[in-house]
């Protein structure tokens, strides 16, 4: 489905961190999770042993993702599972609209699926009179809010309990003022319950896919997955075809990094593997596209592939963590949104990959291996030759490249600069700097720093070695 994008990632971050409360435990909350997760990693003497393992098997379903399709096609078909191919997000919907009206099915209840949203297919479907519930509790609370996941592992993460009580109060008819977590999520709980055992058709994502067996498997804390599936007569699952990985006994390897990169948890509380209908049960799975052949074709993205949705690099990343994730406006956010999204929409997505230090901190806890941050720098400098820059970044980059190209010029513009910070510093320090709204700009230096080694160097050769 084609997004919209109203502005900009800086536009709608200035907007989340006018609330500074919400930020600092925003960003405490996740640096938590990232703290989790060193914890967790370092109780495996293997864990780069693991990591460097997994990469080596996701590039080798990338690097011949055709054959591990139809080989995946083939075996679930001989499990007795329904499959359908979508080149795009339109076509995924209409798959699933046409497995519902066929059974003339109006109510269907979803488990957590990063794709489905990228696809849009809750609003497609409610176009055409079926109802969705998403099942999970922070999707949930965020479709009850009319807004999209912020993370893909922790939905609502930029709420307050408070919120999320008044929510609850509006929605559900809970007690005014009522923000007790657990009290919450019983009152979800039982709300949902009922769906699960009202609705005939579930739908659920999928982590990981077996090309040897034609199974998949679903990682989930909750539950609901299983709930929906085991309650329904119609089982539907989303994937992308990237998904895949060849054999049952590498699940062992990602299953080890998932949950301990995601949360810092041993293992996800279940871990489901569904492979065949029971009897009187349908089960389809749809293999979804939507853009990912084109990422494989671009050299210098391609691994990006091999993410397997863990939110590592998001819980690291010092902008995710301040900015919130709402204000990417993809349904993957962070470090590796700013990689995938460009992919789909490089004019609408232009700014994202701007959008970071490139501190390599997302790189370091990447549970796959991919070097997040020297594709996002690959990025700007494809953007910027295609022409989506914004002009004022593009008009930068320009000035400081002829600035950099000679001794001169570079030398002419640092004693103006120094002139202005000394004598007129009203000229930087306005609001019409985007530098200065968040940042004290230094006060001017007498000397730079050549002029300096030219004074003082001779003397302190001996110091500097």
């Amino acid at each position: 489905m084609k997004q919209t994008k109203t502005k900009d990632h800086a536009a709608m971050a200035e907007a989340f961190i006018k609330d500074e409360e919400r930020v600092d435990w925003h960003d405490g909350a996740l640096w938590y999770i990232r703290e989790k997760r060193d914890i967790a990693s370092k109780k495996i003497p293997e864990w780069e042993q693991l990591r460097e393992a997994a990469s080596m098997i996701k590039n080798n379903v990338i690097s011949n993702l055709h054959e591990y399709l139809l080989q995946f096609e083939a075996n679930l078909k001989k499990n007795g599972i329904t499959v359908h191919w979508a080149a795009d997000a339109e076509e995924h919907n209409a798959i699933v609209y046409a497995i519902l009206k066929a059974k003339e099915i109006t109510q269907m209840v979803k488990s957590k699926s990063m794709l489905t949203e990228e696809c849009q297919l809750n609003e497609y479907l409610e176009e055409r009179g079926i109802s969705v519930i998403n099942s999970d509790l922070g999707e949930y609370i965020q479709q009850i809010d009319n807004e999209p996941p912020s993370h893909i592992v922790l939905p609502c993460i930029h709420k307050r309990k408070e919120e999320i009580g008044e929510l609850f109060h509006k929605h559900l008819g809970t007690e005014k003022g009522l923000s007790d977590p657990t009290q919450l999520t019983r009152v979800a709980r039982k709300h949902l319950r009922n769906e699960f055992l009202s609705r005939r058709v579930a739908l659920t994502g999928v982590n990981f896919a077996v090309a040897e067996t034609g199974e998949y498997v679903v990682c989930t804390n909750e539950g609901n997955a299983d709930m929906g599936a085991h309650l329904s007569e119609v089982q539907i699952a989303s994937m992308g075809i990237e998904k895949l990985i060849p054999q049952k006994n590498h699940l062992s390897v990602f299953l080890r990094l998932l949950a301990r990169s995601a949360t810092g948890q041993p293992i996800t509380i279940y871990s489901s593997h569904y492979k065949k209908p029971r009897e009187g049960q349908e089960m389809h799975l749809i293999l979804v596209d939507a853009g990912r052949t084109r990422q494989l074709g671009r050299a210098d993205f391609r691994d990006s592939l091999k993410c397997i949705k863990c939110g590592s690099c998001m819980n690291t990343c010092p902008v995710y963590r301040k900015s919130g994730g709402l204000s990417y406006q993809n349904t993957i956010s962070g470090p590796i949104g700013a990689i995938l999204a460009p992919n789909l929409d490089m004019k609408m997505h232009a700014d994202l990959p701007f959008a970071s230090t490139l501190c390599g901190s997302c790189s370091n806890v990447c549970p796959v291996k991919i070097n997040i941050h020297e594709q996002l720098y690959k990025w700007r400098q494809v953007i910027v030759k295609e022409g989506y820059a914004a002009n004022t970044k593009a008009l930068g980059m320009k000035t400081m490249a002829w600035t950099l190209s000679s001794p001169n010029s570079f030398n002419t513009a640092g004693r103006a600069g120094r002139w202005v910070l000394q004598n007129i510093p009203f000229v930087v320090n306005n609001k019409l700097n985007p530098w200065y709204k968040q940042r004290d700009m230094p006060e001017g230096s007498g000397q730079s720093f050549a002029e300096w080694y030219q004074k003082n160097g001779e003397n302190n050769k001996e110091d500097l070695k």
